[in-house]
């Protein structure tokens, strides 16, 4: 089953964000857990969970990649910002199990001046205090474009948080095209090659999802700027090369173009039509 959705806002619950997210052509889809600026989340209603499973399973609609807060930094070197971190963190993944079994995704983080290994040190810690082991949750590391003193930006970062986590099977990996590309591997020309080293340092099975965007930078920028699939630096033809390879196509592809829902829609068709 090929899966192709985009991020789709939480407003008015789960209900909604399903019948959403087939209004637009997709079989899966993300959303932010709460204000993607940060803050508390709203109190969920057990009867539209109800309903939204159900409709999730008359539709087909699976693998829903749940996106931390843009301010989630479990490795903030200030103490407040990393309590935040560890707290909404923690609240988030009870509150996935009301939808059980699909993907928490989040990005990494900035050690801000720590150095990279402090910063990796101060992820692990945090994912060995909020992760539990009934949790039927994956929780995936976003590939990051390696901007600033981003962690996530090489895959041997990955790798080292990865080792460090007790509960390391709960663990997998968001491949985002975009920051993958601005992070200086070239997914254009050398797909399988980069696929390849992946598979070296991290494993192809820790990749759960694919984060599907254009940049509007050239490679190595480490800029991450997302562009529409037509409009960035990579080709349409690398970005069919994105949904038809066969280590990459069984994934739920989510769309995080800068769009509006009808930009959306005309994607997912791009997609589905790229696809075959």
């Amino acid at each position: 089953m090929f899966r192709i959705g985009c991020h789709i806002s939480a407003s008015g619950g789960y209900e909604a964000m399903g019948h959403r997210i087939d209004a637009l052509g997709g079989n899966t889809f993300a959303f932010f857990t709460r204000n993607p600026r940060g803050g508390a989340a709203k109190d969920i209603d057990p009867e539209d969970v109800k309903r939204f499973l159900a409709f999730c399973k008359e539709k087909d609609i699976d693998r829903l990649v749940a996106h931390a807060p843009y301010t989630l930094n479990p490795c903030a070197e200030k103490e407040n910002v990393r309590q935040f971190a560890l707290t909404a963190f923690a609240d988030d993944l009870q509150r996935m199990e009301y939808t059980p079994g699909q993907y928490y995704n989040f990005h990494p983080g900035s050690h801000v001046g720590q150095g990279t290994d402090v910063g990796i040190e101060k992820i692990a810690e945090v994912l060995n205090t909020v992760m539990f082991p009934d949790m039927t949750t994956t929780v995936l590391l976003e590939t990051m474009a390696g901007k600033g003193s981003e962690v996530g930006g090489r895959f041997e970062e990955l790798r080292a948080i990865i080792d460090r986590v007790k509960l390391s099977d709960r663990l997998g990996v968001c491949f985002d095209t975009c920051h993958v590309w601005d992070g200086g591997y070239d997914v254009v020309n050398d797909l399988d090659g980069v696929l390849a080293e992946f598979d070296r340092i991290v494993g192809l099975d820790r990749i759960k999802a694919v984060h599907l965007n254009n940049s509007l930078n050239d490679t190595d920028s480490h800029k991450d700027r997302h562009a529409k699939l037509t409009e960035g630096r990579m080709p349409l033809e690398a970005v069919k090369r994105f949904v038809t390879h066969p280590v990459l196509e069984k994934l739920p592809f989510i769309l995080e173009t800068p769009n509006d829902e009808a930009g959306y829609a005309a994607e997912i068709a791009l997609v589905r039509e790229l696809h075959g």
